[in-house]
């Protein structure tokens, strides 16, 4: 009788994790399915990103009962920012195309760079009345903020147009992308006024 021995490599190393992106043996890729988690993403990004365009479109164009730009330059010349119109049609741009970005999960580190930096010098402004939106305070922007990083770091999702991209899935790079750009462009901003 003769006795053969595995090689040692073959007994300590552990069995490889299963791939769900693995090829079946009739050679066509397997694509996972739509989870919850994709469905909840999308349902945040839609909500967040489609409510801040509406506020960039109150903005710009007086849509959806806003005041439009004239009247929102006023507002701004009001809180320091000069040329006032330029500045808010700055932010209305930044809130609706960085809303619109998020919602569609398109470009999404670019997009929540640009929620970001208007959420910032929205959270400037208000912060003389605290943190409570009740009284005016920096509640609102600050939530809005931290869900565009937030999406940022975990990804847009399946569901979003960003999926054939690297940072679809998120991660440190995308969501210090979103931080860095969108405090760089605040800094800026604030600088300016």
């Amino acid at each position: 009788m003769k006795i053969t021995y595995a090689p040692l490599q073959a007994i300590s190393s552990p069995p490889a994790p299963a791939d769900t992106h693995t090829r079946r043996a009739d050679a066509r890729p397997t694509q996972p399915s739509v989870s919850a988690a994709d469905i909840g993403l999308l349902l945040l990004r839609a909500t967040t990103g489609l409510l801040l365009a509406a506020h960039g479109a109150q903005k710009l164009f007086g849509l959806f009962g806003g005041p439009g730009l004239h009247a929102t330059g006023k507002g701004f010349a009001a809180l320091g920012y000069h040329p006032s119109e330029f500045f808010a049609g700055l932010a209305g741009a930044s809130e609706l195309v960085g809303g619109l970005g998020l919602a569609l999960g398109l470009l999404t580190p670019l997009a929540a760079a640009a929620v970001v930096g208007v959420m910032i010098n929205a959270m400037v402004v208000t912060s003389s009345h605290g943190l409570w939106a009740t009284n005016g305070g920096i509640e609102y922007p600050l939530s809005i903020a931290v869900v565009a990083v937030a999406v940022a770091a975990v990804g847009p999702g399946r569901l979003a147009l960003d999926r054939p991209f690297r940072w679809r899935d998120g991660g440190m790079l995308p969501a210090a992308t979103a931080l860095c750009l969108g405090g760089i462009g605040a800094a800026i901003i604030l600088a300016l006024r």
